[in-house]
């Protein structure tokens, strides 16, 4: 089943070339269907980059999914069009009364900055808790699951002495479980981040149930026991080439990065890497869809919060 989004949002085509059925809001009006209502809060840079690539997997699923974007910094944008923010992105203020079936909220470039310092620290920290009532379950990626553990666990922010950057092989530790139903024992991930995730950490600190996890990336996939909270540290969503983006962009800046790892073929950047992750990260996104969405969500979503109408 498809994924319904705005008629004139750039991934339609996008993601149409790849032979994705993406279904525009107007055609979507004539069937009589309940579709899944998934906010995504959209914190990076690149924002239709990062449309197309969760886009894409959560539109590999039988299920019929209305996406809504959401941004919550008003600052004007470097890298997408104010036009584009204008015409396809709602402020929290126009959802805030809404409920929805899922929330993904992305990574962002802030591994460095303090909490204290990320300019809409405080629209984060009303996002999680308004999604503890009004979202039947959210996915917090990479940056995203720091800023999570830190208001819901209290958690302070871990930060590695060096960036991880590349592709590491995990390890399942549940198989059964419903969010990593279908894994291989062993899987590789993208991962991009300063923000450190020892699960040693969360197993002390915290009542979550890790799902899988990395020897060098640490906790990689963790979630609530009551399937409302969902974490993934890394990137299962990324292109082949966007680690390849950011490596060679550190580089023209004189950064002197690190070559990411496992990621280059020979570790030559002048050769095109390959997406080693792409079965993964479309599996994880179809079981957190069916099974800590689909599954539990109910019908009338105002039952989910009684006193709203």
């Amino acid at each position: 089943m498809p994924i319904r989004v705005p008629d004139e949002l750039p991934a339609v085509n996008f993601l149409r070339n790849e032979n994705v059925f993406v279904m525009t809001s107007s055609r979507a009006k004539t069937q009589e269907i309940r579709p899944l209502k998934v906010l995504v809060l959209n914190l990076m840079p690149k924002k239709i980059e990062t449309e197309n690539q969760f886009l894409r997997l959560l539109s590999n699923s039988p299920l019929q999914i209305d996406v809504q974007l959401l941004r919550i910094d008003s600052r004007e944008s470097k890298n997408t069009p104010a036009e584009h923010l204008n015409n396809f992105y709602c402020d929290f203020e126009d959802i805030q009364h809404d409920n929805y079936d899922g929330l993904i909220v992305t990574g962002a470039p802030l591994g460095l900055v303090d909490f204290c310092d990320v300019a809409y620290w405080p629209e984060i920290e009303r996002v999680i808790h308004w999604a503890k009532e009004h979202v039947t379950s959210t996915l917090f990626v990479c940056w995203a699951v720091q800023a999570a553990l830190n208001v819901l666990y209290g958690l302070p922010k871990m930060t590695r002495e060096g960036k991880l950057s590349g592709v590491y092989q995990h390890q399942t530790l549940q198989p059964l479980a419903l969010l990593t139903r279908g894994f291989d024992e062993s899987f590789l991930a993208p991962h991009s981040r300063y923000a450190d995730f020892p699960a040693d950490v969360l197993r002390q600190y915290t009542d979550l149930d890790i799902f899988a996890e990395s020897e060098e990336a640490g906790a990689y996939l963790f979630a609530t026991k009551d399937k409302r909270m969902a974490f993934v540290t890394g990137h299962p969503e990324y292109d082949a080439g966007t680690l390849a983006g950011e490596y060679l962009r550190d580089v023209a800046a004189g950064i002197s990065p690190e070559m990411p790892h496992n990621y280059f073929p020979q570790d030559n950047a002048e050769l095109s890497p390959k997406a080693t992750w792409r079965s993964h990260g479309h599996l994880l996104f179809t079981n957190w869809l069916n099974y800590y969405v689909y599954q539990i969500t109910p019908f009338d979503l105002r039952q989910m919060n009684p006193t709203l109408e």
